[in-house]
């Protein structure tokens, strides 16, 4: 096949996914699915249909906040259901047996209620807080606003590094990267319009545009610019404001990646670049058995009609 060949039978879908504990969610236009390695070595698979964003919730600009919280939601749901599947699951602690006391059948969503608010309010006070009071260090030094935003975000993408190269090298977290670079390579596969076999998946990249790992490193960038035109006057404002206006960030951020993943030109190119560099450290090579996993989990949700799986 040559190369206008490959060309004229890629597909730019809007399928995705995300990496689980020893399995992987694949999300479709009409289906998503599920599929997790038991201990016994068998496949659990799981489907259910994809919830359709109807009315305001699928306008450009606003779609973007609802498909980021519905992918937050349903993502944990997966992650939890996939600690069970896989025998991952640890024996409760103290406080989760005094909620299941407590709470008895609520407490499941009991205790995922207060894992989320943690580190909800971890995650704002890492990436709000200590940006905003480290750079107002310096703010009597430096008046102009854009360049403390600049300041603030390079603080914050570094933050945010950190934490990735970190978490990278444990065992566990390595173990799910490896599934999201199954994941990758297998969207890959059926964007090239291969057969979904475990050789021709093993041979693509695993880089991809639509990645959420880059997408978040959009948001930390856009972020910057949105965040200029708000007061340094106080730091406890400031960060509420910031927080208040996450919509717009995360707004603008959905429909850079989404053009991104759209075309592919120069300016796509280098709007791509970091996120598929960041992924050096998100993604990792999978085995077969993971590939097998992701085969098993996007083969539900793909459409009969490619074009209905399209952007």
């Amino acid at each position: 096949m040559d190369k206008n060949e490959k060309q004229s039978c890629t597909i730019k879908t809007s399928v995705g996914g995300q990496a689980l504990l020893e399995g992987i969610m694949m999300k479709g236009p009409y289906k998503s699915a599920m599929a997790v390695r038991k201990p016994n070595g068998e496949i659990d698979l799981s489907t259910w249909e994809t919830k359709q964003l109807t009315g305001i919730r699928k306008v450009p600009f606003v779609r973007g906040t609802f498909n980021f919280i519905d992918t937050l939601i349903k993502g944990y749901e997966c992650l939890m259901k996939s600690a069970e599947i896989s025998g991952q699951e640890e024996e409760p602690d103290k406080f989760e047996l005094w909620l299941n006391k407590t709470f008895g059948k609520a407490a499941g969503s009991v205790f995922s209620f207060l894992i989320t608010l943690v580190a909800g309010v971890l995650a704002i006070g890492l990436f709000f807080g200590v940006p905003a009071l480290i750079t107002n260090l310096v703010s009597e030094y430096i008046t102009n606003k854009v360049a403390l935003s600049a300041i603030e975000g390079i603080i914050k993408i570094g933050l945010f590094l950190v934490y990735i190269i970190g978490v990278s090298n444990m065992k566990d977290i390595r173990r799910t990267f490896m599934y999201h670079g199954a994941e990758h390579k297998t969207i890959f596969c059926y964007e090239q319009g291969l057969e979904l076999t475990v050789e021709n998946v093993r041979k693509q990249q695993r880089f991809h545009p639509r990645c959420g790992t880059s997408f978040l490193l959009i948001v930390l960038v856009v972020s910057i610019l949105v965040s200029s035109v708000i007061t340094w006057e106080s730091v406890l404002i400031r960060v509420l404001l910031k927080i208040a206006m996450l919509p717009i960030t995360v707004g603008i951020s959905y429909e850079i990646i989404k053009f991104a993943g759209r075309h592919d030109n120069w300016l796509t190119r280098i709007i791509s670049a970091p996120g598929l560099w960041l992924q050096n450290f998100t993604t990792k090579e999978p085995d077969d058995s993971m590939i097998e996993i992701a085969i098993a989990a996007v083969t539900p949700v793909l459409p009969e009609n490619p074009e209905d799986a399209a952007f």
